[in-house]
């Protein structure tokens, strides 16, 4: 495993982060055998959010914490100010609400990594800013940044920040993958995907920016078990949302060339996908939602698989 740090943390963080949406209460033996595997294979960051599950995952996240005593040895991540069906909810009132739930799921004192899920640019920056300052000075956050953000507003509030003598975004967690998304997968998604989407990169690349890169996968796209055959054979939520975000004519290419160099390498899809995701320059922690411990485990190794500059350019159909 490969670690990284962002200011303010203080810990080491995994660069694969594992994700929370496959914890449940409902297997609560499952759910905690997952996390005791991943932990074992070098995970030490862990991704979940006040929305997820109404907060299920958040719960049993923090079981897993409180048992193991693992408070301090792990970095969480949670997300919160996530719009509704009734209204755009990045306000200081739902940052300060939110925050305060997920502690009290995660039965913890403090969130290492503090994420806006969604940003709302009919806000100003300044209140936002000042609102995430205000968690930070009180301790219950120790960094904090914005998920779907532009890199255009994060921009803006950290230059915010820094005239007013705050402290600014540290991390940024968009969607990076391969693959060049059709369409959002939900309502407000960012990505940096996609030969559309270098300004972002190039701003990230040159501030060195911690990026807490979600979808790395394509959202299963990429995942070994979609291909152009069978994309009808899919009925479950999450395989027919990765061929409606990704099954592009270009992604269909860019996958033959994964399974490609797959083949050659005596890897797997999945895996060169996620070395594509690593050996870009860019400052990545990848999120990922694995179900297993050797699932995570081949993840990791992927990061061992150091693609070259040609590979990389074939895989991205820049060649």
């Amino acid at each position: 495993m490969r670690y990284g740090e962002v200011p303010g943390v203080g810990k080491p963080i995994s660069r694969l982060v594992q994700g929370t949406v496959p914890l449940s209460s409902k297997e609560m033996d499952k759910s905690l055998a997952l996390l005791d595997s991943v932990y074992a294979a070098g995970c030490t960051a862990f991704d979940t959010a006040h929305v997820y599950g109404g907060g299920d995952q958040e719960r049993v996240l923090g079981k897993w914490l409180r048992d193991r005593d693992l408070r301090e040895k792990v970095v969480v991540l949670s997300k919160g100010a996530h719009h509704n069906q009734d209204r755009r909810r990045v306000t200081a009132f739902d940052i300060e609400a939110d925050l305060h739930d997920s502690l009290a799921r995660l039965q913890v004192d403090y969130v290492d990594l503090y994420v806006l899920h969604r940003d709302d640019p009919a806000v100003p920056v300044g209140p936002i800013v000042e609102a995430l300052n205000a968690q930070k000075a009180a301790g219950l956050v120790r960094a904090f940044g914005g998920s779907n953000w532009t890199h255009k507003r994060f921009d803006d509030a950290n230059r915010y920040a820094v005239e007013h003598g705050l402290t600014p975004f540290a991390v940024s967690s968009p969607n990076f993958s391969l693959a060049d998304q059709v369409r959002e997968p939900w309502e407000g998604c960012i990505t940096i995907s996609g030969p559309g989407n270098q300004a972002a990169r190039d701003y990230y690349l040159a501030r060195n920016t911690p990026l807490f890169t979600w979808s790395s996968l394509a959202g299963g796209f990429f995942s070994g078990r979609i291909n152009r055959s069978n994309t009808e054979e899919f009925t479950d939520y999450f395989h027919k949302l990765a061929v409606e975000c990704y099954a592009s004519e270009a992604n269909w290419q860019r996958l033959d060339r994964v399974g490609e160099l797959a083949a050659a390498k005596g890897m797997t899809i999945p895996q060169i996908a996620t070395a594509y995701v690593m050996r870009h320059p860019l400052n990545i922690f990848a999120l990922v939602g694995c179900n297993t411990g050797e699932e995570y485990a081949a993840n990791a190794a992927a990061m061992d698989l150091d693609l070259t500059d040609a590979e990389l350019a074939y895989l991205d159909l820049r060649d």
